[in-house]
């Protein structure tokens, strides 16, 4: 299954409320927060890339590919899948399926791509995304590779921005994950979240 799996770490966000900068480069238990979520993700695909704007040499130390977002204008997470997208099929050639995670959520769980990927089985679907607490996260999704064509239109030529108005067009399985011991979808966006993820970083291990 990793085989068929690549993924897309989406950092290309201004995070206003964090300050400016990037939220995914703040320090959590003595780690950047994109550390603990490379660490989480890794074993779960084939092959990784980081979507990130701006001078990408903030993230040599990742030793990861970094890439800018395929279309111009900070069109926001869809640009970021789109780029995941064409850079999974020029890279990871066994790759049928793009994972997509936001670069401000230390917790995402280790079983997230096999119970995405069971889901779209299950439901016969191209797509699936994560929820918690009752609330989906559009952004923590599985994508079928195949609709990369059809997400670049909608993009470029329609000027589409809102990832649940294309998800709608072609069917999308939800999968609930449990809140219990902690929200692994809690994002960081302030200093106070911040200061609430050290604590919640124990139960971590539990996730």
């Amino acid at each position: 299954m990793p085989s068929e799996v690549a993924a897309v770490l989406l950092a290309g966000g201004l995070a206003r409320r964090m300050g400016g900068g990037d939220k995914c480069l703040r320090l959590l238990g003595g780690r950047p927060i994109l550390a603990h979520i490379i660490e989480r993700v890794r074993p779960q695909i084939s092959a990784m890339v980081l979507n990130a704007n701006g001078d990408l040499a903030r993230f040599k130390a990742f030793d990861m590919p970094v890439v800018p977002d395929a279309v111009e204008g900070f069109a926001g997470p869809l640009a970021g899948v789109l780029t995941g997208m064409a850079w999974a099929k020029a890279n990871a050639p066994s790759a049928r399926w793009l994972v997509s995670i936001a670069t401000d959520t230390p917790f995402v769980p280790q079983d997230l791509v096999a119970r995405l990927h069971e889901a779209t089985e299950r439901e016969g679907q191209p797509l699936a995304c994560a929820a918690s607490g009752g609330q989906s996260h559009p952004v923590i999704g599985l994508w079928s590779l195949a609709l990369e064509g059809h997400l670049r239109t909608a993009l470029v030529d329609e000027g589409v921005r809102k990832i649940d108005a294309w998800t709608a067009r072609h069917g999308i399985a939800t999968v609930e994950f449990s809140t219990t011991p902690l929200d692994p979808f809690f994002n960081v966006n302030t200093p106070d979240e911040l200061e609430a993820a050290e604590r919640m970083l124990g139960l971590s291990t539990l996730t």
